[in-house]
């Protein structure tokens, strides 16, 4: 149990550490974000995040679906979308706020969370190389998202050291959530399905909502297609 603990320690302080590394890349920008920029950054967060949900979420979800036999392939990925977005516009409405990023930063929040538990798991019930390359791919996928946080936040004038918190803190879920996993192997597995779609809807609720509307141009197209591809290359290169 001790041994598991230290391994799921190392593991998501990895993929935190990166989380924060891609939050501090505000730090280099030139002065404040210029309009046709902060279009092209939203527009990467977009296809970040359009392919987390499928790659990193939806996919995984289904596949565990299948081997557990439990339900219907479709039942999970379905209610678990519907629930995030749900969650999502629930959330807006509750805190009454359109202020960019907020949304954004509460959907990596949640998407890091089964992440963090499926490192905790690789670490108590897998191999140590197996646990060792998982959290390996979630880290170097963690460094993009980093930034899709703490960038579309920055306003200048200070706000940068802001931004990059609340992009570091997007990943400090994973370290909680790895830990308890371990003392929870077995219920947190049969919940997994459940959580990742979950977050995949909740991701996508805001992709559309929040990052779409305000990154649309030729210059956010671009950059929602650059975000996507990177994401998918990441994905599927890391398993």
């Amino acid at each position: 149990m001790k041994l598991a603990l230290c391994r799921a320690a190392l593991g998501t302080g990895f993929t935190f550490l990166m989380t924060a590394l891609g939050a501090a890349m505000v730090f280099f920008l030139p002065g404040e974000p210029r309009p046709r920029f902060q279009k092209i950054m939203l527009g990467f967060a977009g296809g970040v995040m359009t392919a987390a949900s499928v790659w990193s979420l939806l996919i995984p979800a289904m596949e565990q679906t299948e081997a557990d036999g439990l339900f219907p392939v479709w039942i999970p990925p379905t209610l678990g979308i519907l629930s995030g977005a749900v969650f999502l516009s629930a959330l807006e409405s509750v805190t009454a706020t359109r202020r960019r990023g907020t949304l954004l930063m509460t959907a990596i929040t949640l998407h890091n969370i089964p992440e963090g538990m499926a490192v905790g798991l690789a670490c108590a019930c897998g191999s140590v190389a197996g646990a060792a390359a998982l959290a390996f791919g979630i880290g170097i996928q963690n460094f993009p998202e980093g930034a899709a946080v703490s960038i579309p936040l920055c306003r200048g004038r200070g706000d940068r050291a802001r931004a990059f918190l609340y992009g570091a803190l997007s990943g400090a879920v994973e370290p909680l959530f790895g830990l308890l996993s371990v003392g929870a192997a077995a219920f947190a597995q049969s919940l997994m399905p459940w959580l990742l779609s979950f977050a995949a809807g909740a991701m996508l609720y805001v992709t559309v909502e929040e990052l779409t509307p305000q990154s649309r141009s030729r210059a956010g197209t671009c950059g929602y297609l650059s975000g996507f591809l990177l994401m998918m290359a990441l994905d599927v290169a890391l398993g």
